[in-house]
């Protein structure tokens, strides 16, 4: 490749090839990305409740940037094809020029003209294109001047006519795709600069601010600050109640403008929250704990309180602060809740000297649902998580007949029943209770647990890892009330056949009512009966019994008759062949039955491996956290169902199994708890325990049993290690005998002569 050309090269094909690649690695995952996506309408049930009017006219406003964003990202993603349909356009005008050289065609003469005719032409187009004239262009009379070689120059001609250019074969052309000021004298010195500005100043900035913001999170996006926070205040109290877990999960410190550059100080706090201070009992503003008694952690917690009471705001002000605090609580409740269960673990391996007890990590999960539903701890009641009821249209579904508790309850009754209690609400509040009521979730929650990799894996050790698989299934709460008829029905009576109805007529006569007899006195006479009669199944044993006798007294007076004899023994024989047969199909029932038992146990083993490769596979994509929204018209944000499940022990108020947060339960999912079985044998009782962390009253308990006995003890003997322990005595004994003098199969003739000589 001598003959090749190494030069910067800004404005032939190579620079364009560059910029085509490069441009093209760019657009295509910005246009994936970044292209905004049409939002399709889903076709639901308008809730016209005033709450959620308000909760998506708020999340609308937003969304005068966000259009504008929208236009701004179309537009520099279709400038950024078309620039790349130009370069393309471009690389093919090149390619096509370098293919389809034609001399003739840019001198602009005939196949078969003369020099003359080609001088003369060449002449008056380089008066045209020269470089030193004013219309001048140096590439056409580069082109022009190849064209003229090719056709006037021997080598020239020859090297057009053999590779279709007047350069030859050594005229490829390699260029780098830069622009060649890169190395001239004159601007080296901006050129070092712009990469010393580049390389040694901005790039390093950027990656230090990126890692000193990483740095203050954890993997939940939660301050570690705030994660210290928590782990103080558990310790400090572990048993914690709903107002105190409350209190500190105000004190975090998103809230604080010094750690969190969005939060808002506006002038008017000064007067709009000494005036909510005063509305609110029982907030607790006098505490002297820190940071329980900074500004930031009281004008929180205010606002929470606020939240929880539904209690009207400013909308422009301090509305504005509840919706931002109310956003960050679901994550924060979550890294709380792991805060505390890992003191618990701590303080089970002796590690630290307080344990956080079971209270303590459900008055934390208990902060969500009601945090997300607005509703205090105290107010128990699911229904007031329905659109339209308050405290005071919560009357009507109390009633002395059928209290109403649940949502549950309220499906299960009969359109006429619900119409009378929901009498007082107009016929488009009474659907829109009802549609928001079937869109509930309704889960069905099966528990197995055993010893997972154990030859009995339903005996529990004292000390083995007791694995319980928790299945849940999610359907809607009216689905369940669609499939399975109401509980207060009213049946009709079945229509006979006509013939029947009239036998039923005839045989409806008037009847003496019969005296019941006594089941004892019955039992009683019964044998007294059988010991005077005989019935009829004893009189046929009997007949059978004497005709079996005579059978055998006419055998023995015959015993001269030699057929009577054959026909005897063939009867035996046969009788006995029957037997024996008999016992070989019973012996093959047991064998098949064997052999069906061992397939049934490979296929539960290979089932089960497979189960285990699909887990493995889930865990390496990722869990999702989009399930089902949430109905929460006073949460400023769509809200995903989660939920927690653990195992506990309420006798002892004390947490088994860390909780396990499920993010992706659409239809089905299946979580796998362990934990280590006690020391001791006994019957214990454990708590399965199932929690949202969005709707309230729609928590599950379920109770387990574990027979734990005694551990297997280690075994010192097997059959197994005997035989092995004989086998090598044997080969002890065979060594023994190879030195007594005992020749080897595999000794040679020239080593017992060698033997015999030395003897």
């Amino acid at each position: 490749m001598g003959g090749q050309k190494f030069e910067y090269d800004e404005s032939g094909s190579t620079f364009f090839y560059f910029l085509t690649s490069f441009l093209a690695l760019v657009l295509v995952p910005c246009t994936y990305y970044f292209w905004p996506a049409a939002v399709a309408e889903e076709e639901q049930e308008k809730e016209q409740c005033e709450v959620v009017l308000r909760k998506y006219s708020k999340l609308k406003k937003p969304e005068k940037w966000k259009g504008l964003q929208k236009v701004t990202q179309r537009m520099i993603i279709v400038a950024g094809w078309i620039l790349m349909a130009y370069l393309v356009y471009k690389i093919q005008q090149f390619d096509y020029e370098y293919a389809n050289f034609d001399p003739y065609d840019i001198l602009g003469v005939g196949v078969g003209s003369s020099v003359a005719e080609i001088k003369k032409a060449y002449r008056k187009q380089s008066l045209i294109y020269h470089p030193d004239k004013p219309t001048g262009d140096e590439r056409k009379f580069m082109k022009l001047n190849k064209a003229y070689l090719a056709l006037t120059d021997d080598d020239a001609r020859r090297n057009y006519e053999r590779y279709g250019h007047p350069d030859g074969p050594g005229a490829t052309h390699f260029g780098i795709a830069l622009p060649s000021w890169i190395i001239e004298k004159e601007n080296s010195l901006w050129v070092l600069g712009l990469y010393g500005l580049v390389f040694m100043i901005a790039l390093p900035t950027v990656v230090a601010i990126w890692w000193y913001r990483s740095s203050k999170f954890s993997n939940d996006q939660v301050l570690l600050d705030t994660t210290q926070l928590y782990y103080y205040f558990v310790h400090k109290t572990p048993h914690m109640v709903f107002k105190r877990a409350l209190m500190v999960l105000a004190a975090s410190l998103e809230f604080e403008k010094g750690h969190n550059p969005e939060i808002i100080e506006r002038p008017t706090d000064n007067i709009e929250l000494p005036q909510l201070i005063k509305q609110l009992p029982n907030l607790g503003e006098k505490n002297k704990e820190r940071p329980l008694c900074f500004a930031y952690s009281i004008k929180a917690r205010s606002l929470l309180h606020a939240h929880l009471s539904r209690m009207k705001l400013p909308e422009d002000t301090l509305d504005q602060d509840r919706l931002y605090v109310v956003k960050c609580c679901p994550i924060l409740i979550q890294e709380m809740v792991t805060c505390v269960s890992q003191l618990i673990m701590l303080a089970h391996a002796g590690r630290i000297s307080r344990l956080p007890s079971l209270d303590t990590i459900e008055a934390c999960m208990k902060l969500s649902p009601h945090i997300v539903q607005a509703m205090w701890d105290s107010n128990r009641n699911p229904l007031m998580q329905l659109p339209h009821v308050t405290e005071e249209t919560l009357r009507a579904f109390v009633s002395k007949r059928r209290p109403i508790r649940t949502i549950e309850q309220l499906l299960s009754l009969t359109p006429n029943e619900r119409s009378h209690i929901f009498r007082q609400f107009t016929e488009e509040e009474y659907n829109d209770i009802l549609v928001v009521s079937r869109k509930m979730p309704h889960i069905d929650m099966d528990i197995n647990y055993e010893v997972v990799d154990d030859d009995d894996n339903v005996v529990f050790t004292a000390g083995a890892i007791v694995t319980v698989t928790v299945n849940l299934s999610r359907r809607n709460l009216g689905d369940k009330f669609e499939d399975v008829p109401h509980e207060i029905t009213h049946h009709k009576p079945e229509v006979l056949p006509v013939e029947e109805q009239q036998a039923a007529k005839t045989n409806s006569g008037w009847k003496k009512p019969q005296k019941k007899v006594n089941k004892s006195k019955s039992k009683a006479q019964q044998p007294q009966k059988k010991k005077g009669q005989v019935t009829k199944k004893e009189e046929s044993h009997q007949d059978e019994k004497k005709e079996k006798s005579t059978a055998g007294m006419v055998q023995d007076r015959t015993e001269d008759l030699a057929p009577e004899e054959k026909v005897a023994d063939y009867t035996d024989d046969e009788e006995s062949a029957s037997h024996s047969d008999e016992s070989l199909a019973e012996e093959a029932d047991t064998e098949s039955h064997r052999d069906d038992k061992n397939n049934f146990d490979d296929d539960a083993e290979w089932e089960r491996f497979q189960k285990g490769l699909t887990k493995r596979e889930k865990a390496l994509e990722g869990k999702s956290k989009i399930s089902h929204s949430v109905h929460c018209p006073y949460f400023p944000e769509d809200k995903q169902e989660h939920w927690w499940t653990y195992v506990c022990d309420r006798k002892k108020h004390m947490l088994i199994t860390a909780p396990y947060q499920i993010t992706n339960l659409v239809d089905q999912e299946e979580v796998q708890l362990k934990f280590t079985a006690p020391q001791k044998p006994g019957i214990y009782t454990y708590q399965v325990c199932l929690r949202s962390d969005s709707y309230v009253g729609f928590d599950q308990v379920q109770d387990i049993k574990l027979d734990v006995k005694e551990a297997r003890e280690i075994p010192t003997e097997h059959p197994q290690w005997q035989e092995c322990s004989s086998d090598e005595e044997d080969d002890d004994d065979n060594d023994l005998g190879k030195d007594d003098g005992e020749e080897s199969e595999y000794t040679t003739d020239e080593e017992v002569t060698d033997e015999s000589d030395e003897e």
